[in-house]
């Protein structure tokens, strides 16, 4: 495995997802929330109507709110509050601070494009008000030296809280996991263990599932050191922990929900495993992608589907329900390999599979055989796509550039571009969806966007 490690040059980002599970209050309408990473259903699609398509700097900008520090944690939403994660860079960290070796193939590794170890970071979750956007209040989740690297184009905040609508969790990898209420009173909090992800930083996010939370701690350029846990929600006690035969990943478990029983589809180089979210027992697996398991996996037509962008690119559908190895039977549906990103994730929605490039280039197809319906579809403006995942409502496609250009695809079985928007700033985040709104974390400030009148 060791070409597919020294290939990682590009920052790793949060693309982490909960699918199902959340716990819902009655009498908050299921569009009024964006929960979680990727929406209610971890899908990135949205139900919502009349949502904006046009917008800049002040056209339809409801309100514009700078933020302290960076993050590229997606803007989870619950009711009229908002919540976010970010890194505040200080002053150096004391000289006996050391990181962990990192060791590939017998050799010690070493990325010319590591940062962050040398200064002190305070780590902050942050409330903001969804109707105004003032800040509510912000809490230092942690504040110190961090135990590894991240990649220079990187951040520490990047995995994005989530909510069941009485307690927010945040994410910071080995400095801690944290659990506040909406009035932002300290909970709990825990510590993980000391989680070494290659220098590149953290990327998974957590996913909960009835009373519990799940994180996917997969580390080192080793297969012995991963695993997957579910903790207690309500005391951050550890409920169950299962080793994983897998190296470092930046992806976060999908849990999918049949009539059948639940399932947490889990990706990676070695292997794609499905467990049981209420045991931790295996219930099936596969070969795995070969390359850095960093996009969130996406679900429908009872098929769930994983992809990897960088050194290879990999796409595997894979039927649900099965048990054991799945190598060699019909439970893998199709294979292709091409059409796939690094870093942000494909979108499933309504009859169709979106595949995108770091160029922003799609190829549309058919997720229930593998048959390629268009390729080749190209954004007007020559840009990069490190970071933002697509995200999709009323027979439209959001893509957003990390120069911050937001480009609205028309959905279906023809490639066309409707319009494009800036907001002047660079944008590594994917939107946000929620009450006839589009929340954009830029790279200092978050944006509410919605149709004025």
């Amino acid at each position: 495995m060791k070409r597919y490690v020294i290939g990682l040059f590009l920052p790793v980002l949060v693309f982490g997802i909960w699918l199902a599970g959340v716990d819902v209050d009655p009498a908050a309408g299921a569009t009024s929330n964006w929960p979680q990473w990727r929406g209610p259903e971890g899908s990135g699609v949205s139900e919502e109507k009349n949502l904006p398509i046009e917008w800049n700097e002040t056209k339809n900008v409801v309100w514009k709110t700078a933020l302290p520090g960076k993050g590229f944690s997606q803007p989870s939403i619950w009711g009229n509050r908002v919540f976010l994660t970010t890194d505040i860079e200080g002053g150096p960290a004391p000289e006996s601070h050391k990181p962990p070796v990192h060791m590939v193939g017998g050799q010690v590794f070493k990325h010319p494009e590591w940062d962050g170890i040398d200064k002190i970071h305070t780590f902050k979750t942050i409330c903001l008000d969804r109707d105004t956007g003032k800040i509510v209040w912000e809490k230092v989740s942690y504040e110190g030296p961090t135990f590894d690297y991240r990649h220079k184009r990187g951040n520490y905040a990047a995995p994005t809280p989530a909510t069941d609508g009485k307690y927010v969790y945040s994410y910071f990898g080995a400095e801690g996991l944290y659990c506040y209420d909406f009035n932002g009173k300290l909970i709990w909090k825990k510590h993980i263990d000391n989680i070494a992800t290659l220098g590149m930083g953290v990327g998974t996010s957590p996913v909960l599932y009835n009373s519990m939370l799940i994180l996917q701690v997969d580390q080192t350029a080793a297969t012995d050191k991963s695993f997957i846990t579910a903790l207690d929600k309500k005391t951050g006690k550890e409920v169950w922990r299962v080793a994983r035969p897998i190296q470092v990943s930046w992806t976060t478990p999908l849990l999918i929900k049949t009539p059948q029983r639940d399932e947490l589809v889990t990706s990676g180089n070695e292997f794609l495993i499905s467990y049981d979210p209420a045991t931790g027992k295996e219930l099936w697996r596969a070969s795995g992608l070969k390359s850095h398991a960093i996009a969130t996996p996406v679900v429908g037509h009872g098929l769930v589907i994983l992809s990897s962008g960088y050194p290879s690119k990999v796409i595997k559908a894979i039927k649900l329900g099965g048990s054991g190895n799945l190598d060699g039977t019909d439970k893998i549906a199709w294979q292709y390999n091409k059409g796939t990103s690094y870093v942000p994730s494909p979108i499933l929605y309504g009859d169709y599979l979106y595949l995108m490039s770091d160029a922003g280039i799609l190829t549309c197809v058919n997720p229930k055989t593998g048959e390629i319906v268009y390729e080749g579809g190209r954004v007007p403006v020559a840009t990069k796509f490190y970071g933002a995942s697509p995200v999709a409502f009323d027979g439209k496609i959001l893509l957003t550039s990390d120069d911050g250009d937001t480009y609205v695809i028309k959905a279906g079985p023809k490639h066309e571009v409707m319009g494009s928007n800036s907001l002047g700033e660079p944008v590594r985040t994917s939107i946000a969806i929620a009450d006839g709104k589009l929340f954009i974390r830029g790279d200092k400030h978050l944006y509410c966007i919605a149709n004025k009148g």
